[in-house]
């Protein structure tokens, strides 16, 4: 059961749980990108954002790291502010492959219909679809500002970061190519990689993250600005999107042991959606196996099961 919540019990559980973990050295960093194999692995800092625009913070919430996957529900969002939410099921879909989330295979299973803008496939084909398509500045500055907009100030392009996932993703120029071949991508392929890949590579902190995912339990609705930035009946779309994908093929077992959407990213950091409640974030660059921050986890399932918060409570 969801119990209301004071402001004193969340932050002694984000005391708590940066207390437990902090010390922990499970995972390491992600290494097929080489400036994130570099980053200092003790790093580790946790947000919450509530509905009133305060922030509860522990740690190293003001540490610019690379977005990464994260960045996939920013800009599904932005597809489905600009395409409507019919339009973005029929163009994409959103439905969990059930495999890793850089798989090929899901491509060549699902090429029928689309699969969803959360596992990197559908993402490309989500920075394809983003208006004025054949317009690489503008469709630029539209994911920017609309990042920007969700968390309440301007994420910063990590250059280094972005040569770095420029030069090694391989796996990604088969799959916006793969995409082209079955009709799937709605713009000149190389264009839609090269945004989504700086797109991963946009420099933000655990606080921003907090920020923007508050904004989705607001229902679109920047507590912290108080700007109005997407109409409400996107937020339980988007909301049940990250609850089927959002930790890819280990999304099930997430849900049950946690019981809040969240999506994570291999830069290390995991956001979280409590609708009409809170959005919280955690970052710590140590990754598991399957590519998901281990204290990031740890963290908010910790805080989760000792608010007694469950989105099935």
């Amino acid at each position: 059961m969801n119990k209301e919540l004071s402001l004193a019990q969340i932050k002694e559980a984000v005391d708590e749980a940066y207390k437990e973990f902090k010390g922990n050295t499970d995972g390491k960093n992600a290494d097929y990108i080489p400036y994130l194999a570099n980053i200092d692995s003790h790093l580790f800092g946790i947000a919450v954002c509530l509905p009133s625009g305060e922030v509860v913070e522990a740690g190293d919430t003001d540490y610019r790291f690379g977005i990464e996957s994260v960045s996939k529900v920013h800009t599904a969002i932005l597809a489905l502010r600009q395409y409507g939410a019919d339009k973005v099921l029929e163009m994409i879909g959103a439905d969990a492959t059930g495999l890793p989330f850089n798989s090929i295979i899901a491509i060549l299973l699902e090429n029928d219909h689309p699969s969803t803008p959360l596992v990197n496939a559908g993402a490309i084909a989500a920075c394809s679809m983003v208006q004025p398509v054949g317009d690489p500045v503008l469709k630029w500055k539209a994911i920017v500002d609309n990042i920007t907009e969700l968390c309440g100030s301007a994420p910063q392009l990590i250059d280094e970061l972005y040569k770095s996932e420029s030069d090694t993703n391989f796996n990604n120029r088969s799959i916006a190519w793969l995409l082209k071949n079955f009709n799937r991508i709605y713009d000149e392929p190389n264009l839609a990689l090269d945004l989504y890949t700086r797109q991963c590579s946009l420099g933000v902190t655990a606080k921003q993250l907090a920020i923007s995912a508050a904004t989705i339990a607001c229902g679109g609705t920047n507590p912290v600005t108080k700007k109005y930035v997407f109409p409400s009946e996107i937020s339980p779309r988007i909301t049940s999107m990250i609850a089927a994908v959002g930790f890819y093929e280990h999304t099930g077992d997430w849900m049950y042991t946690s019981g809040i959407p969240a999506k994570t990213g291999v830069g290390g950091g995991v956001m979280g959606v409590m609708p009409g409640k809170f959005g919280i974030a955690a970052f710590a660059p140590p990754i598991d196996e399957a590519g998901n921050s281990v204290k990031a986890q740890l963290a908010i399932k910790f805080i989760m099961n000792k608010l007694q918060q469950n989105i099935f409570g």
